[in-house]
């Protein structure tokens, strides 16, 4: 092991050219990926080697057995789940957050001082996103570490409200969750938190065909909780139709009654970089805290996500997540560590493949990335709602296109349509099931993908149908 290890340390020049030859590879091929792959290839698992082998022999068992395995996701006709893609400027910010691996918590003193670049990196995500400088940020995992972080906050203020301090005695009682379609991660960060998943109070919908809460129910049901303190998780997008709660109504609401209002907008939050589809948002910088998923519409690397909370709630966030041998004095923002504000106390620096890609293409280009996107989405959606064999489950409001087959006599073929449209490795969307359809999402987030691409697709899918029932 000690041999091959000052081998490989004496040629990580070497062993670094050959990884770059083979990343860029297959990042030249990418649109020619294919997007699913047969189970079948995943062979039996090795075991743990005794001595070693080496980087070099180490990758050609890699290219060998996982390789051939390794999807598209990040390709232009990956459309499922919400994937986004990478930018260049993304990728060589991501290697080089690997290569000087820093754990990313402090801004001063001896030792990493890199959440510099962090805190730098959500200043411009705050400007590209049009919110005030009045929201604390930090990077995390993903939309469900996002979600969590804003609703552990929330927690903590719902306690205080109450007269006591959740985050040391634990929770008592009930903590009401208002909420009208909230994402799965929302509800695994309530149990998660103690809160209960199950503890949710559902708001109705605010009509046919929409998943955004009705402002009227809304209303009545807080007025029910006789001013109990409660929290309110809106949508900013939704996961099957991209519907948006009204933010500017819910706004109005917040002057009348106590809520902690937060919003999930993994990826909706992204419609505010467009100037056709930002009212979207308009009023969500009155919200308390807010979820930006970055490795979605902000094309970054896996795991990439921020949550924005209100500075005006620094205590209540130290509190809830103060490393426990780092008491505090006075204003926590003095003496500014991560380690106090966020879940991780080991942590990458995950903010520098988003701040060489916004470094790299600024505003102009993440406006051109997302109404590209729009675009695509709503001529596709025109080409289903204009063919014989597919209608819209909802309209296109932003960047996703629910739809299903035209047949409601072949719904029971549907799961086997979407199978063999993903079986062909040229594209690959997800099931859904919505307004009493079983239905197919496919989502739009890569910066890579065209009109050719759609086109492509279209084509493939009417092949299919053909053949369905």
């Amino acid at each position: 092991m000690k041999e091959y290890l000052k081998s490989d340390s004496e040629q990580i020049d070497h062993i670094l050219n050959i990884i770059k030859e083979q990343g860029t590879g297959y990042l030249n091929t990418l649109a020619d990926r294919p997007t699913s792959v047969n189970n079948d290839l995943i062979s039996e698992q090795m075991d743990l080697p005794e001595s070693g082998m080496g980087t070099e022999s180490a990758l050609k068992i890699f290219n060998e057995r996982f390789e051939p395995i390794m999807v598209g996701s990040s390709g232009p006709r990956y459309l499922g789940f919400v994937t986004g893609g990478t930018t260049p400027a993304s990728i060589a910010g991501d290697w080089l957050a690997t290569v000087y691996d820093q754990n990313t918590q402090s801004v001063k003193g001896q030792g990493d001082i890199s959440a510099g670049i962090e805190l730098e990196t959500i200043k411009m995500l705050l400007d590209l996103l049009g919110l005030p400088e009045n929201f604390l940020g930090g990077f995390v995992t993903g939309a469900t570490m996002s979600n969590f972080t804003g609703l552990a906050v929330a927690r903590q203020w719902i306690g205080k409200e109450l007269g006591k301090d959740f985050a040391k005695d634990g929770i008592s009682g009930t903590v009401k969750v208002l909420t009208a379609t909230p994402h799965s991660s929302s509800i695994k960060s309530l149990s998660l938190l103690g809160m209960g998943s199950g503890n949710i109070v559902r708001i109705k919908t605010a009509g046919d065909n929409r998943e955004a809460i009705c402002l009227k129910d809304l209303e009545n049901q807080i007025v029910q909780l006789n001013d109990e303190p409660f929290i309110l998780i809106s949508s900013g997008g939704t996961v099957n139709t991209v519907d948006f709660d009204d933010f500017s109504e819910i706004r109005k609401l917040k002057e009348k009654y106590k809520f902690w209002w937060h919003i999930d907008a993994a990826f909706g939050g992204f419609a505010a970089c467009s100037d056709t589809h930002k009212h979207l948002v308009e009023g969500w910088e009155d919200a308390d805290s807010i979820t930006v998923d970055c490795h979605k519409w902000l094309n970054v690397p896996y795991e990439s996500a921020v949550f924005f909370v209100k500075e005006e709630y620094r205590i209540l966030q130290v509190e809830t997540f103060q490393n426990s041998n780092a008491p505090y004095l006075g204003d926590p923002l003095d003496n500014f560590g991560y380690l106090n504000f966020l879940p991780e106390n080991s942590r990458r620096l995950k903010a520098l493949p988003a701040w060489f890609s916004m470094m790299a293409y600024g505003r102009d280009g993440y406006k051109a990335i997302v109404e590209n996107n729009i675009k695509l989405s709503e001529q596709f959606g025109e080409m289903i709602e204009n063919s014989d064999a597919f209608k819209l489950l909802a309209p296109v409001r932003l960047n996703t296109v629910c739809f299903t087959l035209k047949d409601d006599t072949k719904q029971d073929q549907v799961s086997r349509f979407l199978e063999s449209l993903n079986e062909t490795g040229k594209v690959f969307m997800t099931p859904t099931f919505y307004n009493s359809h079983t239905g197919i999402r496919a989502a739009f987030v890569n910066w890579q993908t065209q009109e050719k691409d759609i086109e492509l697709i279209f084509d493939l899918m009417n092949k299919i149908a053909a053949t369905v029932g």
